[in-house]
């Protein structure tokens, strides 16, 4: 009589097969976190010479609620901190400009400055600027930074040139533009704005950046 033979497997706990699937089981990676915010619609409010304005509606990253936001889309500028150290290496002339600002309402102490024009490389911005408003070559650029002057609504980015080795031009200033040159010595300088007598944000930033690194040996 012919007898079957049943060949017989070792039980598996419900336990251990949850412990042997988990091992075969690939862990979903982890989404990176937003760093720009979804832009669900934007619209041209004001469209001007210099600069526009889009109201947009936006998530931002972190948030899931839409919000919206009114935006100025600048081009970026540049600043430039020209500095004479032909006469005293040891307190140089930096050439600072003075022009009445509507917008304050008053005559404005600063650096030369200006806006990049569209597909224009910064640095070239920075070199007509400086020829257009001082007349001023140079023959050594460096960047000492770049920051946003109000990124609570403003684009604009705005990024400053120590220009160094300068010798004197003629200047082209643009029509409207009526720019008075003030040769100024670092030392003075600080202490105007110590003295809180420069209001200009670009002005202060440069200046003290530029300062700071003479004091540590960076330059």
């Amino acid at each position: 009589m012919a007898t079957s033979s049943k060949r017989s497997f070792p039980a598996t706990s419900k336990a251990s097969s949850k412990a042997l699937s988990s091992k075969n089981t690939v862990p979903a990676k982890k989404r990176a976190p937003a760093t720009k915010a979804t832009v669900l619609s934007s619209k041209l409010a004001y469209d001007g010479k210099v600069f526009s304005i889009f109201t947009e509606k936006v998530i931002e990253p972190g948030s899931l609620t839409p919000r919206t936001r009114d935006v100025i889309h600048h081009n970026g500028s540049i600043v430039v901190l020209a500095v004479d150290e032909s006469k005293n290496p040891k307190d140089p002339d930096l050439i600072l400009i003075r022009q009445y600002r509507h917008a304050v309402g008053q005559f404005l102490l600063e650096l030369p400055a200006g806006r990049i024009e569209p597909n224009e490389a910064p640095l070239a911005a920075a070199k007509r600027e400086m020829i257009e408003e001082t007349g001023f070559r140079a023959k050594r650029w460096t960047v000492l930074t770049k920051y946003f002057a109000s990124p609570g609504f403003l684009g604009e980015s705005m990024q400053i040139y120590l220009a160094r080795d300068i010798r004197e031009g003629v200047s082209t200033p643009e029509e409207d533009e009526q720019i008075e040159i003030v040769r100024t010595p670092l030392s003075q300088t600080l202490a105007l704005i110590a003295a809180n007598k420069i209001h200009d944000g670009k002005t202060l930033i440069g200046v003290s950046l530029y300062a700071a690194a003479r004091r540590e040996g960076r330059l």
